[in-house]
């Protein structure tokens, strides 16, 4: 099952869909070599994109969270900091224990469906709110 940026999922604040768009994309990937026999090959170059991703991501949304004093920031800061701690997680069980197949659904399933949930709550009641006060 691919992911696509649904309209369920667009938050309307142009950069932050690119930067989802960019997360699905990478996904995307992920399922596809999967699909292929090639899951354990592409898992590293995808937590090595996560890990990056959502430092960057994350910052920025936090940044505008707190241009437009968005009230429930302390909760969305938590849900990208537990988000953060699950990437690190899983990197390090890459590390110790190499790629195995486990380790590739765990990524698929928790990680991919966890960040569409999130967008879908969160982002999007977070993008509306700034709409609504820029």
């Amino acid at each position: 099952m691919a992911y696509t940026l649904t309209k369920d999922l667009v938050t309307g604040n142009a950069m932050i869909d690119r930067q989802h768009q960019q997360l699905l994309d990478a996904i995307n990937e992920l399922l596809d070599a999967c699909s292929k026999g090639q899951g354990r090959a592409e898992i590293s170059k995808t937590l090595e994109f996560l890990n990056g991703y959502v430092e960057k991501h994350f910052s920025d949304e936090q940044d505008l969270q707190l241009k437009y004093h968005y009230p429930e920031y302390e909760k969305h800061k938590k849900f990208h900091d537990e988000y953060k701690k699950t990437i690190h997680d899983l990197k390090d069980e890459l590390a110790k224990e190499g790629t195995n197949i486990a380790l590739v659904a765990k990524v698929n399933t928790s990680i991919a469906g966890w960040l569409v949930n999130h967008i879908k709550r969160e982002d999007v009641k977070m993008a509306k709110f700034i709409r609504e006060h820029q």
